[in-house]
């Protein structure tokens, strides 16, 4: 079996939620040897309350090049925060984020990255080899790329993919790898960067940040279908994660409701944060 571990990008406001997912994962999973909490640096002193043996934050500023400078954002009256270089455009954390789930292959030694966001919660057992087969990499892959629930993103992150790529066609694809509890390949993730810098011309870090527009998973998804043409991976298109991406809080009743249809092979949730879903109201409902 190839090393595997679990990677969750997270930020000082889902500190509560990530404490939760890692109560869940620490009692509901198993196949991996490590999980990773990728954060700002300032926020790293925070999350050191969650490690433990086979539990590791990482400082982003160990990840992404210095010349990238988070500052707070003058415009958000300093609640949010930006990050500046000459090198690329303004980012936001959630750039920043897939940044950070990119740049962790080259600093880790598990070969099978499992990504988990932060405001998942394990509700099953689940076995993390389910992402393994005969040596190869369970690549999560729809036919339905045109992406209903976020209309207009997917065509455009999926072009934007291609050019960084030098994919020359199609300029969109005709799948959707967008979703939380997947897989890449380590180094195959490696891979992806060096061949943007090659087609670029310049590091992969400034290629995506002069960019902006773009969803790592469309990025991965294509880099292993078009440019590796599927090698070391295999695809599966159903979902272990039940996530509402949006929308209001949930109800109690419709909470229960959306555990109930619940699939088969879906092992976990996922409440977005910027739903506004009260995490007490998380807690209970999933302990009754």
């Amino acid at each position: 079996m190839l090393s595997t571990a679990i990677v969750t990008a997270s930020y000082a406001p889902d500190f509560e939620r990530c404490r939760l997912l890692c109560e869940t994962l620490d009692r509901n999973v198993t196949g991996f040897e490590h999980h990773y909490i990728l954060v700002e640096g300032r926020d790293v002193a925070l999350f050191r309350q969650l490690e433990r043996p086979g539990r590791t934050v990482v400082d982003e500023r160990d990840l992404l090049p210095r010349w990238l400078h988070v500052v707070s954002d003058p415009l958000s009256l300093f609640r949010r925060r930006v990050w500046l270089s000459l090198r690329t455009k303004p980012l936001r954390g959630w750039h920043v984020q897939q940044l950070r789930r990119i740049a962790i292959a080259a600093h880790v030694p598990q070969e099978v990255l499992v990504y988990v966001d932060s405001d998942v919660a394990f509700l099953k057992p689940f076995d993390c080899a389910a992402f393994q087969r005969a040596g190869k990499v369970r690549l999560l892959r729809r036919a339905d790329a045109t992406g209903n629930w976020l209309p207009g993103n997917h065509a455009v992150w999926s072009q934007n993919a291609a050019e960084m790529l030098g994919i020359a066609a199609p300029a969109v694809a005709p799948y959707d790898y967008i979703s939380t509890l997947i897989s890449w390949r380590g180094s195959s993730v490696k891979e992806m960067c060096a061949r943007m810098e090659a087609v670029q011309g310049k590091g992969w870090v400034e290629v995506l940040g002069a960019v902006r527009r773009f969803s790592e998973c469309m990025l991965y998804g294509r880099f292993v279908d078009e440019v590796l043409e599927g090698e070391g991976h295999f695809h599966g298109s159903e979902e272990f994660c039940r996530v509402h991406w949006l929308g209001k809080a949930l109800s109690d009743a419709e909470f229960h409701d959306f555990v109930a249809a619940m699939s088969p092979q879906q092992v976990a949730i996922g409440m977005q944060s910027f739903i506004g879903t009260d995490l007490g109201r998380i807690r209970r409902l999933m302990e009754a």
